[in-house]
């Protein structure tokens, strides 16, 4: 689904965005071995292989399945403010966890998202994509999309927004990856996070942030001064 909808592609198995960079010598070589460890796993290359210097990029027209998944990836904020206006219910999460959970992750987020659409009335999509892989496991980033009834979509999103993340927790994923924590994520955070850190945290807001001033309330509870 993420394949389709952001890079153009009904590609079976998903999408692979590959690019090396160097400002000092040649990635020809690691770009050719990638190639090839690909298509030693079933892999295939549907665009030729570019090589490009800085002026080159600036100047060429972008129309590959990568390009289409770029110019996607960066218009993405402003195309769902423009939806949520016409009552669609957009939202990503982000998460990481082990590779041996991501199979029962990626099946309960898919279970939790497909329930809450239909105890909402509503039909949805779900999608998936990688932002960073490591040794020890990914960090799979979901999008949820539903047309929502107007006047009820904060409402219906809060459901949707409780049931993925109830789904996350679940299975041991962490809440959040790389978009920091938030208001929104607070309930699940407060469970995941070690009382140590908050301990720590506490006593660092103390003696850097007395007041409160710098975020209150997103991390841990604001101190009240009396």
């Amino acid at each position: 689904m993420e394949a389709f909808v952001n890079a153009g592609t009904d590609s079976p198995g998903g999408v692979l965005v590959l690019g090396f960079e160097s400002a000092d010598h040649p990635v020809d070589g690691s770009m050719r071995r990638a190639v090839e460890i690909c298509a030693e796993f079933g892999g295939r290359v549907p665009d030729p292989v570019r090589t490009t210097d800085l002026k080159a990029e600036r100047d060429r027209t972008r129309t590959g399945a990568a390009d289409t998944w770029r110019s996607s990836f960066l218009r993405m904020p402003y195309q769902r403010d423009a939806l949520a206006a016409q009552s669609m219910i957009v939202e990503t999460f982000e998460t990481a966890c082990t590779w041996d959970r991501f199979d029962e992750l990626r099946a309960a987020v898919d279970a939790a998202a497909t329930d809450a659409f239909a105890s909402l009335g509503l039909s949805g999509a779900v999608t998936c994509r990688f932002t960073h892989v490591y040794p020890d496991g990914p960090a799979p980033y979901f999008g949820v999309i539903a047309p929502g009834v107007w006047g009820r979509t904060v409402e219906q999103w809060d459901e949707i927004k409780a049931a993925v993340s109830e789904a996350l927790a679940d299975c041991g994923a962490t809440i959040t990856h790389h978009h920091a924590v938030g208001r929104d994520h607070r309930p699940w955070y407060d469970r995941q996070r070690p009382e140590p850190f908050a301990l720590a945290l506490r006593a660092s807001k103390a003696a850097l942030d007395p007041t409160g001033v710098l975020n209150p309330g997103v991390l841990i509870d604001p101190v009240r001064h009396h």
